[in-house]
Protein backbone atom coordinates (compact mmCIF):
# COMPACT_ATOMS: atom_id res chain seq x y z
CA UNK A 1 0.00 0.00 0.00
CA UNK A 2 1.21 3.65 -0.39
CA UNK A 3 2.25 5.31 2.31
CA UNK A 4 0.45 8.52 3.74
CA UNK A 5 1.37 10.79 5.71
CA UNK A 6 -0.59 11.07 9.14
CA UNK A 7 1.11 13.92 11.64
CA UNK A 8 4.30 15.91 10.34
CA UNK A 9 6.22 16.99 10.06
CA UNK A 10 6.75 18.31 12.94
CA UNK A 11 10.39 20.43 13.26
CA UNK A 12 11.55 19.55 16.28
CA UNK A 13 15.69 20.74 16.96
CA UNK A 14 17.48 22.84 14.81
CA UNK A 15 20.82 23.08 15.98
CA UNK A 16 23.87 24.73 13.67
CA UNK A 17 23.52 23.21 10.70
CA UNK A 18 21.31 20.18 11.26
CA UNK A 19 17.74 19.42 12.20
CA UNK A 20 15.55 17.22 13.39
CA UNK A 21 12.26 16.40 11.49
CA UNK A 22 9.62 14.21 12.71
CA UNK A 23 6.47 12.52 11.12
CA UNK A 24 4.02 9.73 11.13
CA UNK A 25 3.20 7.77 8.43
CA UNK A 26 0.12 5.09 7.44
CA UNK A 27 3.00 2.35 5.90
CA UNK A 28 6.73 1.63 6.38
CA UNK A 29 8.59 4.35 3.96
CA UNK A 30 11.17 6.03 3.20
CA UNK A 31 11.80 9.59 4.26
CA UNK A 32 13.64 11.88 2.51
CA UNK A 33 13.53 15.77 3.30
CA UNK A 34 15.34 18.25 0.14
CA UNK A 35 16.04 21.56 0.77
CA UNK A 36 15.96 23.79 -1.83
CA UNK A 37 19.24 26.00 -0.90
CA UNK A 38 21.33 23.72 0.72
CA UNK A 39 20.62 20.30 2.74
CA UNK A 40 18.94 16.84 2.80
CA UNK A 41 18.30 13.87 4.91
CA UNK A 42 16.87 10.55 4.68
CA UNK A 43 15.29 7.74 7.31
CA UNK A 44 13.54 5.06 6.81
CA UNK A 45 10.46 4.43 9.71
CA UNK A 46 10.52 2.19 12.47
CA UNK A 47 7.36 0.27 13.54
CA UNK A 48 5.59 -0.21 17.06
CA UNK A 49 2.34 -1.08 17.93
CA UNK A 50 1.24 -1.16 14.30
CA UNK A 51 2.42 2.65 13.78
CA UNK A 52 5.13 3.80 11.90
CA UNK A 53 7.26 6.83 13.04
CA UNK A 54 10.37 8.78 11.14
CA UNK A 55 12.68 11.40 12.73
CA UNK A 56 15.06 12.79 9.86
CA UNK A 57 18.62 14.60 10.46
CA UNK A 58 18.86 17.15 7.97
CA UNK A 59 22.41 17.90 7.25
CA UNK A 60 24.50 20.73 5.41
CA UNK A 61 21.89 23.46 6.67
CA UNK A 62 23.37 27.04 5.68
CA UNK A 63 23.78 29.21 8.52
CA UNK A 64 21.78 32.15 8.93
CA UNK A 65 19.46 31.38 6.59
CA UNK A 66 15.68 30.37 6.05
CA UNK A 67 15.59 27.29 3.91
CA UNK A 68 12.31 25.83 2.33
CA UNK A 69 12.30 22.30 2.51
CA UNK A 70 9.92 19.03 1.01
CA UNK A 71 9.47 15.88 2.52
CA UNK A 72 8.65 12.45 0.27
CA UNK A 73 7.20 9.27 1.19
CA UNK A 74 8.99 7.14 -1.14
CA UNK A 75 9.98 9.68 -3.66
CA UNK A 76 6.30 11.01 -3.60
CA UNK A 77 6.28 14.31 -2.61
CA UNK A 78 3.65 14.94 0.53
CA UNK A 79 4.36 18.38 2.04
CA UNK A 80 3.80 20.82 1.46
CA UNK A 81 0.64 18.99 -0.15
CA UNK A 82 -0.54 20.44 -3.79
CA UNK A 83 -2.37 22.74 -3.62
CA UNK A 84 -1.36 24.11 0.13
CA UNK A 85 -2.95 27.51 0.73
CA UNK A 86 -0.38 28.12 3.87
CA UNK A 87 3.32 29.37 3.11
CA UNK A 88 5.77 26.84 2.09
CA UNK A 89 7.82 25.33 5.20
CA UNK A 90 10.86 26.70 6.24
CA UNK A 91 14.00 25.50 8.43
CA UNK A 92 15.74 28.73 9.84
CA UNK A 93 18.99 28.63 10.77
CA UNK A 94 20.71 31.03 13.21
CA UNK A 95 24.53 32.92 12.71
CA UNK A 96 27.06 30.17 12.66
CA UNK A 97 28.45 32.78 15.74
CA UNK A 98 25.12 33.38 17.27
CA UNK A 99 26.39 35.02 20.43
CA UNK A 100 25.37 38.66 19.64
CA UNK A 101 22.12 37.16 17.91
CA UNK A 102 18.62 37.22 20.25
CA UNK A 103 16.58 34.78 21.40
CA UNK A 104 13.03 34.22 20.95
CA UNK A 105 11.01 31.84 22.64
CA UNK A 106 6.94 31.10 22.19
CA UNK A 107 5.38 29.51 25.59
CA UNK A 108 2.18 27.83 27.00
CA UNK A 109 0.27 25.00 28.11
CA UNK A 110 -2.83 23.28 28.31
CA UNK A 111 -4.26 22.76 24.57
CA UNK A 112 -7.52 20.79 24.07
CA UNK A 113 -8.08 19.63 20.90
CA UNK A 114 -9.38 22.03 17.92
CA UNK A 115 -13.09 23.34 18.34
CA UNK A 116 -14.19 21.14 15.40
CA UNK A 117 -13.12 17.82 17.71
CA UNK A 118 -13.53 19.38 21.33
CA UNK A 119 -16.07 17.64 23.88
CA UNK A 120 -16.97 21.23 24.11
CA UNK A 121 -17.21 24.97 23.00
CA UNK A 122 -14.21 26.57 24.15
CA UNK A 123 -12.44 30.52 23.02
CA UNK A 124 -10.37 30.59 20.44
CA UNK A 125 -7.42 28.50 20.45
CA UNK A 126 -4.27 30.95 20.77
CA UNK A 127 -1.96 28.37 18.77
CA UNK A 128 -4.39 28.75 15.83
CA UNK A 129 -3.99 32.72 16.23
CA UNK A 130 -0.32 32.60 16.59
CA UNK A 131 -0.10 30.55 13.66
CA UNK A 132 -2.24 32.42 11.47
CA UNK A 133 -0.25 35.90 12.48
CA UNK A 134 3.06 34.05 11.90
CA UNK A 135 2.37 33.39 8.37
CA UNK A 136 0.83 36.93 7.71
CA UNK A 137 4.41 38.07 9.11
CA UNK A 138 7.27 35.65 8.93
CA UNK A 139 9.59 38.19 10.01
CA UNK A 140 8.24 37.47 14.18
CA UNK A 141 9.51 33.94 13.45
CA UNK A 142 10.63 32.55 17.15
CA UNK A 143 13.34 30.18 17.75
CA UNK A 144 11.85 28.06 19.75
CA UNK A 145 8.21 26.37 20.56
CA UNK A 146 8.52 25.61 24.26
CA UNK A 147 5.45 23.49 25.12
CA UNK A 148 5.01 23.18 28.78
CA UNK A 149 2.29 20.36 29.43
CA UNK A 150 -1.25 18.95 28.99
CA UNK A 151 -0.15 18.62 24.97
CA UNK A 152 -3.21 15.91 24.74
CA UNK A 153 -6.00 15.11 27.18
CA UNK A 154 -5.75 11.14 28.15
CA UNK A 155 -8.43 11.86 30.55
CA UNK A 156 -10.89 14.89 28.95
CA UNK A 157 -11.38 13.26 25.34
CA UNK A 158 -13.37 14.74 23.01
CA UNK A 159 -17.16 13.02 21.51
CA UNK A 160 -15.39 11.58 18.44
CA UNK A 161 -12.63 10.12 20.82
CA UNK A 162 -15.33 8.73 22.81
CA UNK A 163 -17.29 7.40 20.46
CA UNK A 164 -13.91 5.33 19.50
CA UNK A 165 -13.78 4.20 22.77
CA UNK A 166 -16.80 3.30 23.11
CA UNK A 167 -16.65 0.65 19.96
CA UNK A 168 -13.26 -0.34 22.03
CA UNK A 169 -14.69 -0.96 24.91
CA UNK A 170 -17.92 -3.10 23.82
CA UNK A 171 -14.93 -5.24 21.72
CA UNK A 172 -13.54 -6.26 24.86
CA UNK A 173 -10.90 -3.32 25.63
CA UNK A 174 -10.89 -2.70 28.93
CA UNK A 175 -10.71 0.76 30.84
CA UNK A 176 -12.39 3.58 32.04
CA UNK A 177 -15.66 4.32 29.34
CA UNK A 178 -14.49 8.22 28.66
CA UNK A 179 -10.69 8.05 29.25
CA UNK A 180 -7.34 6.26 26.70
CA UNK A 181 -5.97 3.38 28.28
CA UNK A 182 -3.68 1.40 25.36
CA UNK A 183 -1.20 2.75 23.02
CA UNK A 184 -3.32 2.96 20.54
CA UNK A 185 -6.07 4.83 21.82
CA UNK A 186 -3.08 7.51 23.05
CA UNK A 187 -2.32 7.77 18.87
CA UNK A 188 -6.08 9.31 18.79
CA UNK A 189 -5.45 11.96 20.53
CA UNK A 190 -2.33 13.21 19.05
CA UNK A 191 -4.09 12.16 15.79
CA UNK A 192 -6.98 14.64 16.50
CA UNK A 193 -4.92 17.34 18.34
CA UNK A 194 -2.03 17.82 15.89
CA UNK A 195 -3.66 17.52 12.52
CA UNK A 196 -5.26 21.10 13.34
CA UNK A 197 -4.41 22.64 9.94
CA UNK A 198 -2.62 26.27 11.69
CA UNK A 199 -0.97 24.09 14.09
CA UNK A 200 0.48 21.79 11.80
CA UNK A 201 1.60 24.23 9.60
CA UNK A 202 3.12 26.22 12.72
CA UNK A 203 4.75 22.86 14.19
CA UNK A 204 6.09 22.19 10.34
CA UNK A 205 8.16 25.37 10.48
CA UNK A 206 8.72 26.48 14.16
CA UNK A 207 11.16 24.10 16.23
CA UNK A 208 9.74 23.01 19.50
CA UNK A 209 10.77 21.39 22.19
CA UNK A 210 7.70 19.66 24.85
CA UNK A 211 7.41 18.14 28.45
CA UNK A 212 4.19 16.52 30.12
CA UNK A 213 2.53 16.95 32.70
CA UNK A 214 -0.55 15.03 34.32
CA UNK A 215 -2.94 14.89 31.27
CA UNK A 216 -1.11 13.35 29.05
CA UNK A 217 -1.49 10.58 31.65
CA UNK A 218 -3.94 11.26 33.97
CA UNK A 219 -5.22 13.89 35.93
CA UNK A 220 -3.16 14.51 39.29
CA UNK A 221 -0.54 12.02 38.03
CA UNK A 222 1.50 10.77 41.15
CA UNK A 223 0.47 13.45 43.48
CA UNK A 224 1.55 11.14 46.42
CA UNK A 225 2.40 8.18 47.26
CA UNK A 226 -1.36 6.81 48.20
CA UNK A 227 -1.93 8.20 44.72
CA UNK A 228 0.18 5.54 43.13
CA UNK A 229 -0.97 2.82 45.47
CA UNK A 230 -4.62 3.40 44.73
CA UNK A 231 -3.67 3.39 40.99
CA UNK A 232 -1.73 0.28 40.72
CA UNK A 233 -4.86 -1.40 42.16
CA UNK A 234 -7.17 -0.61 38.86
CA UNK A 235 -7.15 -3.60 36.45
CA UNK A 236 -6.46 -1.46 33.56
CA UNK A 237 -3.30 1.12 35.00
CA UNK A 238 -0.10 -0.88 34.23
CA UNK A 239 -1.40 -1.07 30.68
CA UNK A 240 -2.41 2.69 30.74
CA UNK A 241 1.26 3.99 32.01
CA UNK A 242 3.28 2.15 29.99
CA UNK A 243 0.86 2.83 27.30
CA UNK A 244 1.38 7.12 28.01
CA UNK A 245 5.12 6.84 28.54
CA UNK A 246 5.67 4.70 25.34
CA UNK A 247 3.72 7.31 23.56
CA UNK A 248 5.07 10.24 25.10
CA UNK A 249 8.53 9.22 24.29
CA UNK A 250 7.95 8.42 20.55
CA UNK A 251 5.72 11.70 19.66
CA UNK A 252 6.74 14.39 22.36
CA UNK A 253 10.28 13.07 24.29
CA UNK A 254 12.32 11.67 20.78
CA UNK A 255 12.11 15.57 19.39
CA UNK A 256 13.61 17.43 22.51
CA UNK A 257 17.27 15.36 21.81
CA UNK A 258 19.53 17.19 19.42
CA UNK A 259 20.80 15.25 16.57
CA UNK A 260 24.05 13.94 18.72
CA UNK A 261 21.77 13.14 21.45
CA UNK A 262 20.14 10.57 19.10
CA UNK A 263 22.71 9.46 17.62
CA UNK A 264 23.91 8.26 21.63
CA UNK A 265 20.50 7.01 22.63
CA UNK A 266 20.51 3.33 23.24
CA UNK A 267 16.73 2.86 23.47
CA UNK A 268 16.19 4.66 20.00
CA UNK A 269 19.02 2.93 18.26
CA UNK A 270 17.07 -0.44 19.35
CA UNK A 271 13.90 1.04 18.46
CA UNK A 272 14.71 1.75 15.09
CA UNK A 273 17.11 -0.98 13.65
CA UNK A 274 13.66 -3.34 15.42
CA UNK A 275 11.81 -4.86 12.69
CA UNK A 276 9.10 -4.19 15.11
CA UNK A 277 9.53 -2.21 18.29
CA UNK A 278 6.21 -2.53 20.40
CA UNK A 279 7.43 -5.44 23.16
CA UNK A 280 10.93 -2.53 23.32
CA UNK A 281 8.71 0.08 24.27
CA UNK A 282 6.11 -2.15 26.02
CA UNK A 283 8.86 -2.80 28.49
CA UNK A 284 10.41 0.86 28.65
CA UNK A 285 6.82 1.91 29.23
CA UNK A 286 6.73 -0.45 32.74
CA UNK A 287 9.89 0.21 33.36
CA UNK A 288 10.47 4.08 33.52
CA UNK A 289 7.25 4.08 35.81
CA UNK A 290 9.58 2.71 38.69
CA UNK A 291 8.60 4.86 42.07
CA UNK A 292 11.39 6.70 43.13
CA UNK A 293 12.14 6.92 47.05
CA UNK A 294 14.92 8.34 49.50
CA UNK A 295 16.96 5.04 49.59
CA UNK A 296 16.82 4.32 45.78
CA UNK A 297 18.53 7.04 44.17
CA UNK A 298 19.05 5.88 40.61
CA UNK A 299 16.88 7.44 38.02
CA UNK A 300 15.27 4.44 35.88
CA UNK A 301 15.14 7.57 33.04
CA UNK A 302 15.48 11.16 32.48
CA UNK A 303 12.70 12.94 30.98
CA UNK A 304 14.31 16.54 31.95
CA UNK A 305 16.57 18.11 28.83
CA UNK A 306 18.60 21.18 28.52
CA UNK A 307 19.92 23.53 25.41
CA UNK A 308 21.74 26.40 24.66
CA UNK A 309 20.65 29.10 22.18
CA UNK A 310 23.22 31.49 21.85
CA UNK A 311 23.62 33.00 24.91
CA UNK A 312 20.41 31.74 26.74
CA UNK A 313 20.56 28.36 28.33
CA UNK A 314 17.06 26.59 28.59
CA UNK A 315 16.33 23.87 31.04
CA UNK A 316 13.09 22.08 31.28
CA UNK A 317 12.55 19.97 33.97
CA UNK A 318 10.30 16.58 34.68
CA UNK A 319 7.63 17.79 37.40
CA UNK A 320 5.72 14.58 37.28
CA UNK A 321 7.38 11.20 36.44
CA UNK A 322 10.61 11.31 38.82
CA UNK A 323 9.15 13.07 41.92
CA UNK A 324 10.30 11.24 44.79
CA UNK A 325 6.56 10.61 46.99
CA UNK A 326 8.24 9.48 50.16
CA UNK A 327 6.74 10.97 53.19
CA UNK A 328 9.18 13.00 54.64
CA UNK A 329 11.52 12.89 51.83
CA UNK A 330 9.31 14.07 49.19
CA UNK A 331 11.17 16.10 46.21
CA UNK A 332 10.32 17.58 42.67
CA UNK A 333 13.58 15.88 41.62
CA UNK A 334 15.44 12.79 42.83
CA UNK A 335 18.80 13.62 43.86
CA UNK A 336 20.71 12.64 40.83
CA UNK A 337 18.44 14.53 38.08
CA UNK A 338 18.95 17.40 40.95
CA UNK A 339 22.45 16.97 40.96
CA UNK A 340 22.25 16.64 36.84
CA UNK A 341 20.08 20.54 36.89
CA UNK A 342 22.78 21.61 39.43
CA UNK A 343 25.16 21.10 36.52
CA UNK A 344 23.45 22.56 33.60
CA UNK A 345 22.33 25.37 35.79
CA UNK A 346 26.14 26.88 36.18
CA UNK A 347 28.21 28.07 32.86
CA UNK A 348 28.60 30.73 30.32
CA UNK A 349 25.61 32.34 29.19
CA UNK A 350 23.60 35.45 29.75
CA UNK A 351 20.63 33.95 30.97
CA UNK A 352 18.85 31.04 32.22
CA UNK A 353 15.10 30.19 31.30
CA UNK A 354 13.47 27.51 33.37
CA UNK A 355 10.79 25.03 31.77
CA UNK A 356 8.81 23.94 34.33
CA UNK A 357 5.15 22.75 33.89
CA UNK A 358 4.23 23.69 37.43
CA UNK A 359 4.83 27.43 38.61
CA UNK A 360 7.46 27.72 41.37
CA UNK A 361 5.80 30.93 42.11
CA UNK A 362 2.00 30.89 43.20
CA UNK A 363 -0.39 32.56 44.49
CA UNK A 364 0.57 33.63 48.09
CA UNK A 365 -2.66 31.94 49.59
CA UNK A 366 -2.30 28.72 47.04
CA UNK A 367 1.47 28.71 48.32
CA UNK A 368 1.04 28.48 52.19
CA UNK A 369 -2.29 26.26 51.71
CA UNK A 370 0.11 23.79 50.38
CA UNK A 371 3.15 24.07 52.81
CA UNK A 372 0.22 23.72 55.29
CA UNK A 373 -0.95 20.61 53.28
CA UNK A 374 2.42 18.93 52.84
CA UNK A 375 2.95 19.20 56.81
CA UNK A 376 -0.21 17.89 57.73
CA UNK A 377 -0.23 14.79 55.07
CA UNK A 378 3.29 13.90 57.04
CA UNK A 379 1.25 13.86 60.63
CA UNK A 380 2.64 11.29 62.92
CA UNK A 381 -1.14 11.27 63.85
CA UNK A 382 -2.81 9.00 61.24
CA UNK A 383 -6.33 10.78 60.97
CA UNK A 384 -4.72 14.14 60.28
CA UNK A 385 -2.26 12.37 57.85
CA UNK A 386 -5.50 10.52 56.45
CA UNK A 387 -7.65 14.06 56.33
CA UNK A 388 -4.11 15.68 55.06
CA UNK A 389 -4.04 13.31 52.22
CA UNK A 390 -7.59 13.91 50.86
CA UNK A 391 -7.57 17.82 50.63
CA UNK A 392 -4.44 17.00 48.74
CA UNK A 393 -5.92 14.86 46.36
CA UNK A 394 -9.16 16.92 46.28
CA UNK A 395 -8.04 20.30 45.37
CA UNK A 396 -4.66 19.13 43.28
CA UNK A 397 -2.36 20.47 46.13
CA UNK A 398 0.72 19.51 44.31
CA UNK A 399 2.90 22.21 43.27
CA UNK A 400 6.57 23.03 44.29
CA UNK A 401 5.38 24.33 47.62
CA UNK A 402 3.64 21.33 48.21
CA UNK A 403 7.21 19.99 47.62
CA UNK A 404 8.78 22.62 50.47
CA UNK A 405 12.50 20.92 50.56
CA UNK A 406 12.61 21.67 46.85
CA UNK A 407 10.91 24.94 46.40
CA UNK A 408 13.59 26.27 48.89
CA UNK A 409 16.15 24.90 47.13
CA UNK A 410 15.22 26.33 43.82
CA UNK A 411 14.72 30.04 45.13
CA UNK A 412 18.38 29.20 46.95
CA UNK A 413 20.17 28.15 43.78
CA UNK A 414 18.66 31.26 41.81
CA UNK A 415 19.82 33.63 45.19
CA UNK A 416 23.35 31.93 44.52
CA UNK A 417 23.53 32.70 40.85
CA UNK A 418 21.83 35.66 41.08
CA UNK A 419 24.62 37.03 43.43
CA UNK A 420 27.45 35.34 41.39
CA UNK A 421 28.06 32.76 43.44
CA UNK A 422 29.01 29.04 43.15
CA UNK A 423 26.20 26.56 44.27
CA UNK A 424 28.17 23.47 45.90
CA UNK A 425 25.39 21.54 47.12
CA UNK A 426 25.74 18.58 44.93
CA UNK A 427 28.26 19.28 42.57
CA UNK A 428 31.86 20.12 42.86
CA UNK A 429 33.25 23.71 42.53
CA UNK A 430 36.98 24.21 42.51
CA UNK A 431 38.15 26.63 45.23
CA UNK A 432 37.48 30.07 44.19
CA UNK A 433 35.41 29.21 40.88
CA UNK A 434 32.84 32.10 40.77
CA UNK A 435 30.16 32.07 37.97
CA UNK A 436 29.01 35.40 36.62
CA UNK A 437 26.12 36.61 37.45
CA UNK A 438 23.19 35.81 35.04
CA UNK A 439 21.83 39.43 33.02
CA UNK A 440 18.44 36.68 33.50
CA UNK A 441 15.97 34.18 35.28
CA UNK A 442 12.71 33.15 34.11
CA UNK A 443 10.73 30.72 34.69
CA UNK A 444 8.17 29.25 32.38
CA UNK A 445 5.15 27.47 33.58
CA UNK A 446 1.48 26.53 32.65
CA UNK A 447 -0.87 23.98 34.74
CA UNK A 448 -3.21 26.83 36.37
CA UNK A 449 -5.42 27.47 33.94
CA UNK A 450 -4.58 31.49 34.34
CA UNK A 451 -1.62 33.66 33.03
CA UNK A 452 0.50 36.07 35.33
CA UNK A 453 4.18 37.70 35.57
CA UNK A 454 5.40 37.40 39.17
CA UNK A 455 8.64 38.45 40.53
CA UNK A 456 10.89 37.51 42.98
CA UNK A 457 12.13 39.29 45.99
CA UNK A 458 14.81 37.77 47.39
CA UNK A 459 15.16 40.43 50.62
CA UNK A 460 18.38 42.38 49.29
CA UNK A 461 19.88 43.99 46.14
CA UNK A 462 20.80 41.37 43.45
CA UNK A 463 22.00 41.74 40.46
CA UNK A 464 19.95 39.28 38.83
CA UNK A 465 16.40 39.65 38.10
CA UNK A 466 14.09 36.48 38.66
CA UNK A 467 10.79 36.19 37.03
CA UNK A 468 8.04 33.67 37.40
CA UNK A 469 5.91 33.90 33.97
CA UNK A 470 3.49 31.26 34.39
CA UNK A 471 0.77 30.72 30.60
CA UNK A 472 -1.63 28.93 31.00
CA UNK A 473 -4.16 27.52 29.11
CA UNK A 474 -3.54 27.90 24.94
CA UNK A 475 -7.13 26.12 24.52
CA UNK A 476 -9.06 25.03 27.63
CA UNK A 477 -10.74 27.04 30.15
CA UNK A 478 -10.92 27.61 34.01
CA UNK A 479 -14.77 27.60 35.82
CA UNK A 480 -16.24 30.79 36.24
CA UNK A 481 -17.04 29.80 39.46
CA UNK A 482 -13.37 29.28 40.48
CA UNK A 483 -11.80 32.51 38.69
CA UNK A 484 -12.58 34.67 41.84
CA UNK A 485 -11.07 32.45 43.81
CA UNK A 486 -8.15 32.82 42.25
CA UNK A 487 -8.22 36.65 42.05
CA UNK A 488 -8.27 36.76 46.00
CA UNK A 489 -5.46 34.20 46.47
CA UNK A 490 -3.24 36.73 45.21
CA UNK A 491 -5.00 39.21 48.21
CA UNK A 492 -2.52 40.31 50.85
CA UNK A 493 -5.28 39.77 53.65
CA UNK A 494 -5.92 36.49 52.43
CA UNK A 495 -2.52 35.30 51.93
CA UNK A 496 -1.77 36.19 55.70
CA UNK A 497 -5.07 34.55 56.88
CA UNK A 498 -3.90 31.23 55.18
CA UNK A 499 -0.29 31.67 56.49
CA UNK A 500 -1.67 31.69 59.98
CA UNK A 501 -3.40 28.28 59.23
CA UNK A 502 -0.03 27.31 58.14
CA UNK A 503 1.88 28.16 61.46
CA UNK A 504 -0.38 26.31 63.24
CA UNK A 505 2.02 23.74 62.25
CA UNK A 506 5.27 25.50 62.18
CA UNK A 507 6.09 26.27 58.39
CA UNK A 508 8.00 28.76 57.73
CA UNK A 509 7.57 32.05 56.12
CA UNK A 510 9.73 30.99 53.07
CA UNK A 511 12.96 32.84 52.01
CA UNK A 512 11.83 34.89 49.57
CA UNK A 513 8.88 36.87 48.69
CA UNK A 514 7.17 37.29 45.75
CA UNK A 515 5.22 40.59 44.05
CA UNK A 516 2.59 39.84 41.10
CA UNK A 517 3.34 42.43 38.53
CA UNK A 518 0.37 41.49 35.82
CA UNK A 519 -2.50 39.86 36.01
CA UNK A 520 -4.55 36.98 36.53
CA UNK A 521 -5.56 36.43 33.22
CA UNK A 522 -8.13 33.70 32.02
CA UNK A 523 -8.31 33.32 28.61
CA UNK A 524 -6.51 31.05 26.09
CA UNK A 525 -3.07 33.04 25.85
CA UNK A 526 -0.03 32.38 24.66
CA UNK A 527 3.32 33.71 26.11
CA UNK A 528 6.71 35.28 24.09
CA UNK A 529 10.45 35.63 26.28
CA UNK A 530 13.04 37.83 24.02
CA UNK A 531 16.31 38.11 25.19
CA UNK A 532 18.62 40.40 23.66
CA UNK A 533 22.51 41.13 25.68
CA UNK A 534 20.96 41.96 28.91
CA UNK A 535 17.64 42.52 28.79
CA UNK A 536 14.51 40.15 28.99
CA UNK A 537 11.10 41.18 27.49
CA UNK A 538 8.04 39.26 28.51
CA UNK A 539 4.83 39.60 26.53
CA UNK A 540 1.38 37.42 27.02
CA UNK A 541 -1.48 37.65 24.61
CA UNK A 542 -4.86 36.59 24.82
CA UNK A 543 -7.68 35.73 22.65
CA UNK A 544 -10.17 37.54 21.24
CA UNK A 545 -13.82 36.26 20.71
CA UNK A 546 -12.41 37.01 16.30
CA UNK A 547 -9.30 34.74 17.38
CA UNK A 548 -7.11 37.68 17.34
CA UNK A 549 -4.04 38.22 19.88
CA UNK A 550 -3.69 41.25 22.41
CA UNK A 551 -1.20 41.83 24.96
CA UNK A 552 -2.46 40.92 28.41
CA UNK A 553 0.70 40.87 30.51
CA UNK A 554 3.89 42.07 30.34
CA UNK A 555 7.05 43.01 31.95
CA UNK A 556 10.50 44.02 30.97
CA UNK A 557 13.72 43.29 32.88
CA UNK A 558 17.58 43.90 33.23
CA UNK A 559 20.19 43.58 35.93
Amino acid sequence: MTAQLLIGPVLRRVVDDRATLWLETSEPARVRVEVETAGAGSAQTFSAYGHHYALVVVDGLSPDSANPYRLFLDDRQVWPEAGAEHPPPVIRTRAADDRGQPVSLVFGSCREATPQSSRRRLPPDALDAYARRLMADPTQHPDLLVLLGDQVYADETSAKVRRFLRRRRRDGHAGPENQVVSFEEYTKLYLESWRDPEVRWLFSTVPSVMIFDDHELIDDWNTSASWRADMAREPWWRERISGGLASYWIYQHLGNLSPDELAADPLFQKVSAAEDATELLREFGHRVDEPESAENTDVPFQWSFALDLGRTRIVVLDNRCNRVLTPGARAMLPPAEWDWFLDRAHGDYDHLVIGSSLPWLMPPAIHYLEAWNERLAESHRPWAAAFGERVRRAFDLEHWAAFGKSFAALGELFRRLGEGRPTTEGRRVGAGEVYAAPASISVLSGDVHHSYVARADFGHAMTTPVYQLTCSPIHNEVPLPMRPLMRIAWSRAVAQLVRGLARTLSVHKPALRWKRLSGPYFGNAVGTLRLEGATATARIEGTTKDGDLVEVAAADYHP
